[in-house]
């Protein structure tokens, strides 16, 4: 049964959050822990993350420990797999848990949340795979359609006393922070962070439509286009680079996940595919501007940044598939379509800079 209250009896000495994956959802889920310290000061709180994206955790001011899972164990065969899983499993119940929240909802997470021991054991309604088996309290968040940010913050609100104002905050690291800046410094700005990959091929927005965009907006404010991403997307980068025809610079694949963040925090703005990296740009604070193809703006669109998100407008748009042989949305959803929030963007950030 979902419940919209929670009552915990007494107060928590050991919290865990599982979210494990990926980049973006991490990043949706920050507010949580950040309620969470606030609601619980004295409390011991836990991070349970794929070891991949353990570094956008490691320093949080809000978090005592990041529990790394080592995903890639699993792929190494169906026995090595479950060896591995069950030793990090008994490792999780070691600590003992007063209360585990499963933010992940899928069989994996389920599992952890069972097995941890914790007397209460927190998801979401909306779970999949089974992992709702494993919770003594379900969270309703069924009821409409509505943003994963605002679906994550259903449990603070469970537990009462909820913060007025959801709080993102992103970890940067000072080592990683100077890298950044010295990559950018001799680049005229406005600095324009371009993200043109995704590994939905239906969020893919066509390499050329970044380039004319930044084309556009180097045209009337200058600035440099900076390309970022993952290594397999280094193609796609160097396709919208050789378009771009201005000032660009080239760190698809060669950050790591501490650099990324810190050059998402120098951004005077962001455009990017509905991805990880954006999200994580607007956990900065940073503003963006996004084409949303196959997924919708009302439930991943960036974050309190609604109006920047730009939708495509056929008939079959936010249909959440991965592959599509029709792909319309690329060429109905064009740079002319998100110019008006860039322009925006840009227009805000030109008398700041001169009033400097």
């Amino acid at each position: 049964m979902s419940v919209r209250s929670i009552d915990l009896g007494r107060r928590p000495e050991r919290i865990a959050i599982v979210k494990p994956s990926a980049l973006g959802d991490i990043a949706h889920s920050l507010p949580v822990l950040s309620a969470l310290r606030c609601r619980f000061p004295e409390a011991h709180i836990s991070w349970v993350v794929n070891r991949c994206y353990a570094p956008i955790l490691e320093g949080h001011p809000d978090l005592d420990e990041v529990v790394c899972f080592d995903r890639a164990a699993m792929r190494k065969g169906w026995l090595k797999g479950s060896v591995e899983f069950a030793r990090f499993l008994k490792q999780l119940r070691a600590r003992q848990f007063d209360v585990v929240i499963d933010l992940q909802g899928l069989f994996r997470t389920g599992m952890m949340t069972l097995t941890s021991g914790a007397k209460v054991r927190i998801g979401l309604a909306s779970a999949r795979e089974g992992a709702s088996l494993g919770y003594t309290h379900r969270v309703d968040d069924l009821t409409d359609i509505t943003h994963a940010v605002d679906r994550y913050w259903r449990v603070i609100e469970a537990l009462g006393d909820a913060p007025a104002k959801k709080t993102f905050h992103v970890p940067v690291q000072a080592e990683a922070r100077t890298w950044a800046r010295d990559r950018l410094r001799e680049l005229p700005r406005p600095w324009l962070m371009v993200g043109v990959g995704s590994r939905w091929l239906t969020k893919r927005w066509p390499p050329e439509h970044f380039a004319a965009l930044v084309r556009r907006a180097s045209a009337e404010f200058g600035g440099s286009a900076i390309f970022v991403g993952a290594p397999e997307e280094r193609e796609l980068a160097a396709q919208a680079a050789s378009l771009v025809g201005g000032p660009e610079c080239q760190l698809t694949g060669v950050t790591t996940l501490p650099q990324l963040v810190a050059v998402l925090g120098e951004a005077d703005v962001m455009i990017a595919n509905d991805t990880g990296p954006l999200h994580l740009a607007v956990a900065l604070g940073r503003p963006v501007v996004a084409p949303y193809t196959c997924t919708r703006v009302e439930k991943t669109g960036p974050y309190a940044q609604s109006e920047r998100g730009v939708e495509t407008s056929v008939w079959c748009k936010g249909s959440y598939l991965k592959t599509c042989p029709r792909m319309e949305c690329m060429a109905e959803l064009t740079p002319e379509r998100l110019w008006p929030a860039l322009e925006s963007i840009l227009r805000t950030w030109e008398p700041q800079q001169h009033a400097a």
